[in-house]
């Protein structure tokens, strides 16, 4: 009994050291490295807010902004901000005719951080920008927590709106766009001039040339077909 007994265990622990080696080789097999950095990388900062797009001024914006979607862009600013005129200051001061308004300052003796405070100059066009861009890189410790919005249509457009409520300034016209470089614009004057003449030419064909005497003909065989090679009798 114990013979078999024993057999039985031997089994046992020969079908387990042969799942492990199994199992161990396996592993070696399809072992695969641990990516250097986990989870999916994301285009854009914490600030996003919308497409990227190459900077553009302010007033590039403002020139086609519209106060009604900034109205609905506003309403994530309602939470912590009033703008009726003579409304309360909430977790944010009110903003009421905040356009030339000084910075950090006013707004019924709202509590602003000394970061904001301590700015300076007042609200107009760019500064209003840069602040919904990024409060805290306009003002590093604001006590602002907004992150900023990424898309600079939707700020001019809530700026439109500020601006309609309490200030009513006429918004900034389009910025011209830059002139050409001195350089640039007489090269491609010179390109257009040449091409032009070049067309003016008239296309000569060989007896044609030749009629018009060795000043028509040019290249390898002009002598010849002009006549005027010494080895050819006139």
């Amino acid at each position: 009994m114990d013979d078999r007994n024993n057999t039985i265990a031997g089994w046992v622990l020969f079908a387990g050291i042969v799942g492990l080696g199994g199992w161990i080789i396996s592993g070696e097999r399809f072992h695969t490295e641990a990516p250097e950095k986990a989870g999916w990388e994301l285009a854009g900062g914490e600030e996003s807010g919308g497409a990227a797009e190459a900077a553009k001024p302010v007033e590039f914006y403002l020139a086609q902004a519209d106060a009604a979607k900034g109205a609905e862009v506003f309403k994530k600013c309602t939470a912590c901000h009033s703008i009726a005129q003579g409304g309360p200051n909430g977790l944010g001061p009110n903003l009421w005719a905040v356009l030339g308004e000084a910075i950090g300052k006013g707004a019924g003796g709202f509590a602003f951080s000394d970061a904001l405070s301590s700015k300076g100059g007042a609200w107009d066009w760019k500064s209003l920008d840069e602040w919904l861009t990024s409060p805290r890189k306009f003002a590093p410790g604001t006590k602002m927590t907004f992150a900023g919005l990424g898309n600079p249509q939707d700020r001019a457009n809530v700026i439109a709106y500020l601006n309609s409520n309490g200030t009513n300034l006429p918004l900034p016209a389009a910025p011209a766009e830059a002139p050409a470089a001195e350089g640039d614009k007489a090269a491609a004057e010179a390109a257009g001039d040449g091409a032009q003449k070049a067309g003016d030419q008239p296309v000569l064909n060989e007896q044609q040339a030749v009629e018009g005497g060795p000043k028509n003909v040019g290249g390898e065989g002009a002598s010849k077909m002009t006549g005027t090679e010494p080895t050819v009798k006139k």
